[in-house]
């Protein structure tokens, strides 16, 4: 009786299951985050509803829209990949309410402009930050700082302008800051990377600003894997930066003030590029230069060195572009010495 009692029941749940195998819950309603998506429509809406975002719609799941990733088990939104889009207006503050984002990215949209929005601080999970050819302006600002997890920072080719933060210092994960390409003026701050509690070295852009003063003392004791201060007006001794023993793969110190002996110096024995042209660095070139095996750029014309280039190793790799308007320099591939 009992058994007899009970299909029905069987039977009514047996055609529920088959209910729902025939009628599945929509995807939305299972993979993408209701507070995550309503940001994301929002951001949509501040930039026009543009047709970059066609596949943006309330009746799908966020997690399949283009420009969007989301984590698998927690299907919140984690990076977000805006680039090449025909883009109109500011980047809206509702972007802090995603916030469980990892990685943001607004690359070659020409037409975004406004200010960098205060909003990104809530952003407690931010590891990389892109905001990188755009027409972005004002500064960069302070409380990009709070972003205690961030890594990597690129606010490159923007319209930048005014100092470069010195609170920036304070992160203590970020190892590449990129902020080329702006109007930046003013010292470049000794605090930056003072605090980094991660092994691997530090990167460093700052081409391309209207930077003046020396490079920090503090820099020295730094091992950059890049750092490129090309184009701006820094001025002291740049030598600093060297070191046989430093992990540096490119040093660019190009179209500068700089004023120091180059005789002495070490360079880095993994260094592949070395751009030293048009500034005021005096003395001869290092006879290591001959044993650097990785190096595959080097640039010291436009100075005011002298002496002999030295010969052999990879020396012939350099035409005589590399050592050009060097009044006292001669040997191969300039004219003999006398």
């Amino acid at each position: 009786m009992t058994a007899i009692a009970t299909l029905p029941s069987f039977l009514s749940l047996l055609f529920f299951i088959l209910l729902l195998s025939s009628n599945p819950l929509p995807v939305s309603s299972i993979l993408c985050n209701q507070d995550d998506k309503k940001a994301l429509l929002s951001i949509k809406a501040a930039f026009g509803n543009s047709f970059h975002f066609s596949s943006w719609t309330d009746e799908s799941s966020c997690c399949e829209w283009s420009n969007v990733v989301c984590d698998g088990e927690s299907s919140r939104v984690m990076e977000l990949n805006i680039f090449d889009g025909d883009l109109h207006g500011s980047i809206p503050d509702v972007i802090g309410d995603l916030s469980y984002i990892h990685n943001i990215v607004f690359y070659k949209l020409p037409n975004v402009v406004g200010p960098i929005p205060s909003a990104l601080a809530k952003l407690k999970n931010l590891v990389y930050l892109t905001i990188r050819e755009t027409n972005i302006s004002g500064p960069v600002p302070d409380f990009l700082s709070e972003l205690t997890t961030l890594n990597q920072l690129d606010l490159s080719f923007n319209r930048l302008s005014g100092s470069i933060p010195a609170s920036l210092g304070d992160l203590r994960r970020l190892t590449s800051l990129d902020l080329s390409g702006n109007q930046l003026s003013g010292t470049i701050p000794p605090s930056l990377f003072q605090k980094l509690t991660t092994p691997e070295p530090p990167s460093l852009r700052l081409s391309h600003n209207e930077l003046t003063g020396e490079i920090p003392p503090a820099f020295g004791k730094v091992g950059f894997s890049e750092i490129d201060l090309s184009q701006n007006r820094l001025t002291g001794d740049g030598s600093l930066l060297f070191g046989r023993s430093k992990p540096t793969i490119t040093i660019d110190l190009s179209r500068n003030m700089f004023e120091f002996d180059l005789t002495h110096v070490e360079f880095p024995e993994a260094i592949n590029t070395v751009n030293l042209n048009e500034n005021k660095i005096h003395g001869s070139i290092p006879a290591q230069k001959t044993k650097l095996e990785s190096l595959q750029s080097f640039n010291v014309s436009h100075n005011d060195l002298f002496g002999e280039i030295p010969s052999g190793g990879a020396m012939g790799r350099f035409d005589e572009s590399c050592y050009l308007d060097n009044k006292g320099l001669c040997g191969k591939p300039l004219a003999p010495c006398k």
